[in-house]
C-alpha cells in the first residue's frame, strides 16, 4: 500500500502496525528487490480472502488457518470474520506474541478468535483444534499458505489426510512451491537467495512439488476433487490493466480442494 500502485490487491495497515519496524525497513535488501514476491504473497492472501466470503455464503462457518502467522483477517474484515469461528494454528511463541500485540494494540481477541499452538512435525493440529472447540459434524475452511516448502513431505501428506476427513464440503486452499526448474528465468536468483537465507536461518525450505505432483497427494489423500490455481491464473485474476508492471513471481501453486 505504501508503494504500489492502486488498485492495491490487499488493502492491510494492522500488519504493519503489529510489526513495528524501525522506520529504514524498506531499505532493507530483502525489500528492494523482492517485489514479484511481494506480489505473490498479497494475491494469496486476497485469494483466500476471497474465497472465505464466497464460503461465508455457502453458510460455511468454521474457518481454520494452518500457520496462521501475522494473518489480520478477523481484524480488517470483522464484518465477515464474526460469521466465522476462526482458529489460527502456528506455533506457540508465534500466537502468543501475536496475541499481545493485538491486546497492546487494542484491537483485543473477539471470542470467534481462538489461537491453537501447534509443531506441525510433531504433534497432532487436529487434536488441538478439537481441544479449541471445532466442530467436526460442520464444514470448514481451511487455508495453508507459505508453510508447505519448511515441512517434509510426510507431514504435509498428513496434514492433507487430516483436512481431507472433515465434513463433507469442506474446502481446502493451500500453496505450494515448484522446483527450480519450473521457475521463470527471471525468478531463479531470487529463489536461490532465499533458500539460501533459509537454510543459514535454521528454516530450510525441503518440499517441492510439480502441479501432477500437487494433485496426486490430494487424491492419495482423499479429497474428492482438486484443481491447481498458478500463477498465470492469479495474474488473471488480480493483475490486468495494472500501469505499474506489478506481477507475482512464478513459483508458487495452489491447491484448491474439496473433501
Amino acid at each position: 500500500m505504501q508503494v504500489d500502485a492502486k488498485p492495491h490487491i490487499l488493502e492491510d495497515e494492522i500488519g504493519l502496525k503489529l510489526i513495528a519496524p524501525p522506520n529504514d525497513w524498506q531499505q532493507r535488501p530483502d525489500m528492494k528487490f523482492t517485489k514479484r514476491l511481494r506480489a505473490s504473497i498479497v494475491a494469496r492472501a486476497r485469494f483466500i480472502e476471497d474465497l472465505i466470503i464466497e464460503q461465508s455464503k455457502q453458510g460455511i462457518s468454521q474457518y481454520v488457518i494452518l500457520g496462521a502467522g501475522l494473518d489480520t483477517f478477523a481484524q480488517r474484515r470483522p464484518d465477515i470474520a464474526s460469521r466465522f469461528q476462526i482458529y489460527e494454528i502456528d506455533q506457540a511463541g508465534t500466537l502468543a506474541w501475536k496475541q499481545q500485540r493485538l491486546i497492546e494494540l487494542d484491537f483485543g481477541v473477539p471470542e470467534y478468535l481462538h489461537f491453537v499452538p501447534v509443531n506441525f512435525e510433531t504433534s497432532s493440529w487436529r487434536e488441538q483444534l478439537l481441544k479449541a472447540g471445532f466442530d467436526t459434524s460442520k464444514p470448514a475452511v481451511a487455508a495453508c499458505t507459505g508453510v508447505s516448502l519448511y515441512l517434509t513431505k510426510e507431514a504435509i501428506s498428513s496434514t492433507l489426510s487430516q483436512i481431507a476427513a472433515l465434513a463433507t464440503g469442506s474446502r481446502l486452499a493451500m500453496t505450494f512451491y515448484l522446483p527450480m526448474e519450473l521457475l521463470d528465468e527471471e525468478d531463479k536468483p531470487m529463489q536461490e537467495i532465499a533458500e539460501k537465507g533459509a537454510r543459514e536461518s535454521g528454516t530450510p525450505m525441503v518440499s517441492f512439488f510439480t502441479p501432477d505432483e500437487i494433485l496426486n497427494l490430494a487424491r492419495e489423500a482423499g479429497f474428492k476433487d482438486a484443481k491447481t490455481i498458478s500463477t498465470k491464473d492469479m495474474e488473471h485474476y488480480y493483475f490486468g490493466n495494472r500501469t505499474d508492471n506489478l506481477l507475482p513471481a512464478s513459483g508458487e501453486v495452489f491447491l484448491l480442494a474439496t473433501t
